[in-house]
């Protein structure tokens, strides 16, 4: 991360709890800020990352009241890596239920990647609730975004790493990797996802860089390491389309009229392209579109923090 883009100490939380939010599931919920500052929720991606320490970092603490969770199955939240009872709508439903138990009327939502599709989920389903959207990195959960991420979007512009990703299929499965992989990874058995995980996880991390150096995929998973937990709720939620009818958030984005909106989008984002954030834009009339130029896909590509920390600043300023 480029330190001129961010403050150079990480705020801690003011207050952390683990909230019930039913089905057995327990979520990690913190504040960041001032209690009585402009509430802001951060949605973070994967699905299965985990919101991250430098993640407060986008919010300014004199003025925001800024709320991070980790989702369902996720982070500190527990039964971890839990896929039961772990949907879109249940998700939806945790948003919900971490605003009425925090007693927030209304608040901006911020998110990229996955993180983005959900704050549109939750922003289509609850407009009223949302002040105004800061996305990053626009991912629709369409079949055809997934096909593009993991197979067309490599083949054609990295296909020494999409060779290396589907070299390590069986042959008879090559036809068809992304299926082979979701086999594996959905596979209950860890010598069977784990291995699969430990190479879905490196390849999706050195296509998330503009310039990611020497990429190399593992064979399996090193002695003692902790399966990488996003690609196994990647795994779940795209063998179920993310628990969303194909073009949903395009067809329903009538619903975010009243909403002001920022999309801050990496030109070179190999993992979700410019074209679904021009598509949503073109939709949604309150929304501005910032393409950073030499960007790829992670939110810590050069221009890409500030882009959102300002962004975020706005919408504070006319809450």
């Amino acid at each position: 991360m480029n330190a001129a883009e961010t403050p150079d100490v990480t705020p801690r939380p003011y207050d952390a709890i683990m909230l019930d939010v039913g089905d057995g599931h327990w979520l990690y919920v913190e504040q960041v800020g001032r209690h009585d500052g402009v509430p802001a929720l951060f949605l973070h991606g994967g699905p299965g990352s985990g919101a991250q320490h430098f993640h407060r970092k986008l919010f300014d603490t004199s003025r925001n009241r800024a709320i991070l969770f980790d989702q369902r199955g996720c982070g500190r939240s527990h039964p971890y890596l839990c896929r039961a009872d772990n949907t879109t709508v249940h998700q939806i439903a945790d948003i919900e239920r971490i605003r009425t138990h925090l007693g927030i009327e209304r608040w901006i939502v911020t998110g990229g990647s996955w993180g983005s599709t959900l704050a549109l989920a939750y922003a289509e389903q609850h407009p009223e609730r949302v002040a105004a959207l800061v996305l990053r990195a626009i991912f629709l959960g369409t079949a055809r975004e997934v096909e593009w991420a993991f197979v067309a979007g490599p083949r054609a512009f990295r296909p020494e790493l999409y060779e290396a990703f589907v070299g390590w299929l069986p042959r008879n499965e090559q036809s068809a990797p992304l299926d082979a992989y979701l086999r594996r990874l959905n596979d209950p058995d860890p010598l069977i996802h784990a291995p699969a995980a430990a190479r879905w996880a490196a390849y999706e991390r050195a296509l998330s860089t503009l310039d990611p150096g020497a990429a190399s995929l593992p064979e399996g998973l090193e002695p003692g390491a902790r399966i990488p937990p996003t690609a196994l709720m990647e795994a779940h939620y795209i063998a179920s389309g993310f628990f969303l009818e194909d073009d949903q958030l395009l067809r329903e984005s009538d619903r975010l009229r009243n909403i002001p909106g920022v999309i801050v989008q990496g030109r070179y984002d190999l993992l979700c392209p410019p074209s679904a954030a021009h598509a949503l834009a073109a939709r949604w009339p309150g929304c501005r579109l910032e393409i950073i130029d030499r960007a790829g896909h992670s939110i810590t590509e050069p221009g890409v923090m500030a882009a959102l920390r300002t962004a975020i600043a706005e919408a504070t300023a006319r809450f």
